[in-house]
């Protein structure tokens, strides 16, 4: 059985970050240069907003396929992968930020009371804020078994991206239940797993 090695995932690392690193400056030399189209603001929220959602469920899918395949050598992939999802999730946020709110504070603590999906956005980017500071393996190493159930928060993240891509669409709903589907999929393939945690804290 053909066995992939250290040279392999190193090939794959600089096809992840070539992928998402050069779409993402791509996107905001084109919206500086005024070439995002009739409402680049709507453009930058959308590619980031996906782009997180993809970012994220990519890393979710690399320890099932792990299992499937017994390439346990894949797993190197998740810390990347969660970590673009972290950057896409936060051009996002700061996106917003700047161009719809004009850096207003009070107006951001205003509308994640008044709209649930800007509440699971900051609630989403909060998550993974903590999952990337605490993704090196220093802190792996001195959290030890606080380590993973810190980064078991990442399916809430999963979820809480799901309500905030659902609730935030205006027109179609098709593409977001599509993700939706995909996601809940990734947490079924968890099932035991979860389960199990589920028991232990009750």
């Amino acid at each position: 059985m053909f066995r992939l090695k250290k040279s392999h995932i190193i090939l794959l690392k600089v096809i992840i970050h070539s992928a998402a690193f050069i779409p993402l400056a791509c996107l905001y030399f084109r919206a500086f240069t005024d070439k995002l189209g009739a409402d680049p603001v709507q453009e930058l929220l959308h590619f980031t907003g996906i782009g997180a959602f993809n970012l994220l469920l990519l890393s979710l899918l690399i320890s099932p396929v792990t299992k499937k395949l017994k390439q346990g050598i894949l797993l190197n992939l998740r810390r990347p992968l969660g970590l673009y999802a972290f950057t896409y999730a936060l051009f996002h946020f700061l996106s917003y930020l700047a161009f719809d709110l004009q850096f207003e504070w009070q107006l951001l603590i205003s509308e994640v009371f008044k709209r649930p999906y800007i509440f699971a956005g900051i609630l989403s980017l909060l998550i993974l804020t903590a999952l990337a500071l605490t993704s090196t393996k220093s802190i792996q190493r001195k959290l030890g078994k606080a380590w993973q159930k810190t980064h078991n928060w990442v399916y809430l993240a999963l979820v809480t991206i799901g309500l905030h891509y659902f609730w935030s669409v205006k027109s179609s709903l098709l593409q977001p239940i599509i993700y939706i589907c995909f996601a809940l999929i990734l947490l079924l393939l968890r099932r035991n797993k979860l389960t199990k945690k589920f028991k232990r804290h009750n």
